[in-house]
């Protein structure tokens, strides 16, 4: 009973703290938490997009982690998140490099980097306001961040074209999954010196 009472004191002290460690790296507790209303239907409707400061993800290179703060990132959660989300690291160049994909949030406009390993200045496939990147959260009512990015190998990604009636080869190496959650994913795919959407359907 009191190693499970020191437990739950370990935790509940770990969650208190949690918006002061943002706030001792410079980013308020407001920053952090978005909020507001946007017309749906006509109707006004309250929506909340959670961040993450750069911070929160400590197996970022060094020189990645400098970049993002440069810039002023957040990085914006879906609201199905359950822990630190939307920092890729994958081979996304070429078989077994190891590059990393963000979404960085600057200012209510959201931004897909990638970073490729060699240190250049990361690439922007797509970016958007953050609250065209909205949807009912449950059945909350309240309106949610549903951008993700993740991961996808080529097997992954194979399997995402099994309903194509001619399907390309196999993709070398690994491709970045844009998705929006419980709706269409898009997959892009560095080949050679330029990025290219991977069709999924004939």
């Amino acid at each position: 009973m009191m190693k499970n009472a020191r437990i739950l004191f370990l935790i509940s002290t770990l969650l208190a703290l949690e918006p002061l460690y943002a706030l001792t790296q410079g980013v308020t507790e407001a920053q952090l938490n978005e909020s507001g209303q946007i017309e749906v239907d006509g109707h006004a409707t309250p929506y909340l997009i959670r961040h993450l400061p750069v911070n929160s993800f400590p197996q970022l290179p060094a020189s990645v982690q400098d970049e993002l703060n440069r810039r002023g990132c957040l990085v914006p959660q879906t609201y199905e998140a359950r822990g630190p989300e939307n920092v890729v690291q994958a081979s996304l160049e070429r078989k077994g490099s190891v590059d990393w994909a963000v979404l960085c949030s600057v200012h209510g406009t959201s931004s897909l980097l990638v970073f490729f390993a060699d240190g250049a200045e990361p690439m922007v496939l797509a970016s958007a306001p953050e609250t065209e990147r909205l949807q009912a959260d449950g059945g909350s009512g309240t309106l949610g961040f549903n951008w993700a990015i993740d991961r996808a190998t080529p097997q992954q990604v194979r399997q995402a074209q099994a309903g194509m009636r001619r399907r390309p080869p196999m993709l070398d190496h690994d491709a970045l999954a844009d998705s929006l959650v419980d709706q269409k994913t898009v997959y892009h795919y560095y080949s050679g010196k330029s990025w290219v959407v991977v069709g999924t359907t004939d």
